[in-house]
């Protein structure tokens, strides 16, 4: 069990497109074990590559939905296919999101209800999921990530200002900056609902 440290948000490796994963080796196998722990750790319900310092198209995720349903898995290499998104204004409750990569913050931010995510499995099966809720989240989430988009660049202006200033007074915007799940004091006081 490996738990690897995080990148906040200012870290390069967030902000590019990650490359795609050409071995199917015991590095990759390392990579998703280490990734799980560390997601576990954090706590959170998804993890992407880049996030632990990692350019590959690769992300995680663990979610016990409302009917007690474990929903877990690894997806190499995805795409995802999402639905339209409402014209509306996004509710502090339902759609209030979190990431590993910007610590304690949250921010309320609409998302696609319903998503298809293709991609490989690790045993290099052709995979394909349709996801609704807090999982289509989850997987738009960390498909962002593999896009070097993280999900507050996708908030509205007026919020988006709001986080820029709130994540620079915590000098989050720096680049180079990580934390250590089970070391560092970020995210104890969370439920897992970060990705």
């Amino acid at each position: 069990m490996t738990i690897r440290p995080i990148r906040i948000t200012g870290d390069p490796v967030l902000r590019s497109p990650a490359a795609p994963v050409t071995r199917f080796d015991d590095e990759l196998h390392e990579l998703l074990t280490d990734m799980v722990d560390t997601m576990r750790a954090a706590p959170g319900v998804g993890l992407a590559a880049p996030q632990i310092g990692v350019s590959q198209q690769v992300f995680v995720w663990e979610w016990t939905d409302d009917d007690g349903i474990l929903q877990e898995g690894a997806v190499i290499n995805p795409t995802l296919h999402a639905g339209p998104l409402e014209r509306r204004k996004a509710d502090p409750d339902d759609d209030l999101e979190g990431c590993l990569s910007v610590p304690d913050f949250r921010y309320p931010l609409v998302r696609a209800k319903r998503v298809v995510l293709r991609g490989t499995t690790p045993q290099q099966t052709p995979l394909q999921i349709t996801a609704e809720g807090w999982l289509a989240r989850i997987f738009q989430h960390e498909f962002d990530h593999l896009q070097g988009t993280l999900y507050v660049d996708q908030l509205p202006w007026r919020l988006k200002r709001t986080a820029r200033k709130e994540i620079r007074a915590e000098g989050f915007d720096a680049p180079g900056q990580s934390w250590l799940p089970g070391v560092d004091d970020f995210e104890s006081d969370h439920e897992a609902e970060e990705a």
